[in-house]
């Protein structure tokens, strides 16, 4: 079990389609749910779906495409030139890029502010041009350090030419649904041109201003030997975050008076200039190697990649529990029904309400109680097998409650269409999907995905996975028991604690072949995760569950943000180290969102 906390009086979700005679309008407290109290543990529908509307326009697309920037972040050019470690030459071609890149941005600038009609609009315009001249000063000064004409000697290539033909086009009016510039009868028709350009230049700004701070913040305070250190301080410096921050305000300011569909084009240059800058940045020839992706040196015939994952909260939106609690509280007979001779016997659904409110409260106080119980007197060195010893009381714990949930008979009844199609409409966290699809979908790999979950019900998670077209993934959970695809209120115990978790694990790895090389990494979200997360090669921590964080903080484990801590195994690959990695070395990766495990692993 685990424990879900919502403030709402109506924390259950209808967030799948029941047949409509069964719809009705209800209260229900939390069901007993198998979670850390903390609130944060559980990560939002997706990032858009939270956006405010009164944020600017340039805000929010810069949020959508959240996916986009982290791909850049996680390239291999990114990542070796904030470890310092990307060779000078590969440098100074993508100054080079840079350079043709810089000098279209200009002209697109000098068109953009032919084009505004607003005297305020036309100085902004001008302003930002200044910013990337003065860009284009410190490539000059890159290239006289360098005693040689870079850009002259590296030609413009085709990731570049993409970008800055799109750009010039669209700068030019040569936009989808617009007339061509000659034939623009009014100032507002140009004024419009002018909002499409700065639509398609403003992704860049705010993106090298978040790489700019990404790298800053991981340079040391006295550092003075990181050899580009000039180029992240620029980029990160206060003149250009105010610069990126002036163009989304202007694009906003231009923006206010276009119609929805207008803004949807605005929209789709957005995005198509962010993709742009992904190609660009993978289109850097390196000429050392890079620990990104992930994958990348995986052979086939020789590897296999093990991934292992938890389901609810990690995958999930909501916790299946609560899935499950509202399958059973909108199927429920009413408190004035009578129920048909031999059907299985259910509570009301008001009876049913009271009982999931009591098994939750109960589960909430003894689940703090055991978290507090377990943590030693003063924080220790990392001991795995102290901390697995620990989480025996935890195990325990879990066991008594799905006992509790069994007796109370308030999993009986449901019905098993009921749950496959609460399953299939289930909403799962923005990019697992697509991860898990293109993990099977590659030819390169030789890969092995193992769902562990603590869910009560196994065929709501293939059910979920199915949807996707994921029906080969290997499921380890709980079962409901059937009579007749009706639930009898049992459950066949499978995987109920984190013991549970831990042997379900290993069992799997020893039936695997020893005659390749497994790389493992297990993606998780609680502390019944912790010790799969540490046995594991990689272990990957995605959202803030607290009382993970506590528990595996008092036994010495470190938690080290995904990106620096491939940043710091760049810097040992490249000074001759071997990126090798370990289980129970005591470190634990996070993200927060699973775009930064499919930028980590696949890349592009």
């Amino acid at each position: 079990m685990r424990l879900l906390f919502s403030s709402s009086p109506y924390p259950i979700k209808t967030i799948f389609q029941l047949p409509r005679s069964y719809h009705r309008v209800y209260s229900s407290p939390s069901p007993p749910t198998r979670r850390s109290s903390n609130p944060m543990a559980i990560p939002p529908k997706s990032v858009s779906a939270v956006i405010p509307t009164e944020e600017g326009l340039a805000r929010r697309f810069w949020i959508k495409f959240h996916r986009e920037s982290v791909l850049s972040l996680y390239s291999p050019f990114a990542l070796s030139l904030a470890s310092g470690s990307l060779k000078i030459d590969t440098f100074r071609h993508y100054i080079a890029q840079d350079v043709h890149f810089l000098k279209a941005f200009a002209q697109a600038y000098e068109l953009a502010e032919d084009c505004a009609d607003d005297d305020d609009a036309k100085l902004a315009i001008s302003e930002l041009r200044k910013g990337v001249l003065e860009e284009l000063k410190m490539h000059d000064s890159f290239v006289q350090e360098w005693d040689s004409d870079c850009v002259k000697e590296n030609p413009i290539n085709s990731a570049t030419l993409k970008y800055t033909e799109f750009l010039l086009a669209t700068a030019s009016g040569k936009v989808e649904g617009l007339k061509a510039p000659g034939k623009l009868a009014t100032p507002f028709e140009k004024t419009k041109i002018a909002a499409y350009t700065l639509g398609a230049m403003t992704p860049c700004m705010r993106l090298y201003a978040f790489l700019g701070r990404e790298f800053q913040a991981l340079l040391e305070p006295n550092e003075r030997n990181h050899p580009y250190k000039k180029w992240i301080e620029n980029y990160s410096s206060e003149s250009f975050q105010a610069s990126a921050l002036q163009t989304e305000d202007l694009l906003d300011k231009l923006s206010v008076s276009l119609t929805g569909e207008e803004l949807n084009i605005i929209e789709k240059l957005y995005h198509q200039a962010m993709k742009l800058e992904i190609e660009f940045f993978y289109a850097q020839t390196l000429t050392q190697p890079a620990v990104v992706p992930l994958t990348k040196e995986h052979d086939r015939a020789q590897d296999c990649l093990m991934i292992f994952s938890d389901f609810d909260l990690t995958c999930t939106v909501v916790d299946s529990s609560a899935i499950l609690a509202e399958i059973a509280i909108l199927t429920a007979p009413k408190s004035d029904q009578n129920q048909l001779e031999g059907q299985i016997a259910r509570m009301s659904s008001a009876e049913l309400r009271n009982t999931w409110g009591l098994l939750s409260r109960q589960y909430t106080e003894e689940h703090e109680q055991c978290i507090e119980s377990i943590l030693p007197s003063e924080k220790v060195e990392f001991n795995y097998e102290a901390l697995h010893k620990a989480l025996q009381q935890l195990s325990d714990f879990e066991k008594r409650a799905n006992s509790r949930v069994i007796e109370s008979g308030v999993l009986k009844g449901l019905n098993l269409e009921d749950i496959k199609r609460a399953g299939e409409q289930l909403i799962l966290q923005d990019g697992c999907i697509s991860f898990f699809q293109k993990i099977v979908k590659n030819e390169n790999l030789n890969a092995n995905i193992h769902v562990l979950s603590y869910c009560w019900c196994g065929d709501l998670i293939r059910a979920a996975f199915s949807s996707g077209g994921l029906d080969v993934l290997n499921i380890h959970a709980n079962e409901f028991s059937f009579e007749e695809s009706v639930s009898t209120g049992e459950i066949v115990r499978k995987v109920q604690s984190p013991i549970d978790k831990i042997q379900a694990f290993n069992d799997i790895l020893q039936d695997r072949s020893n005659d390749r090389k497994n790389l493992t990494v297990y993606i998780g979200d609680s502390v019944g995760d912790l010790l799969c997360l540490l046995k594991a090669d990689i272990g990957i921590v995605l959202g803030s569950s607290s009382s993970l964080r506590r528990v595996g903080g008092e036994y010495g484990v470190s938690f080290v943000p995904l990106f620096p801590g491939l940043v710091k195994k760049q810097k040992e690959y490249a000074e001759g180290s071997p990126c090798i990695w370990k289980g129970q070395s005591g470190i634990l990766y996070t993200v927060s969102s699973w775009d930064d495990i499919h930028a980590a692993f696949l890349g592009w």
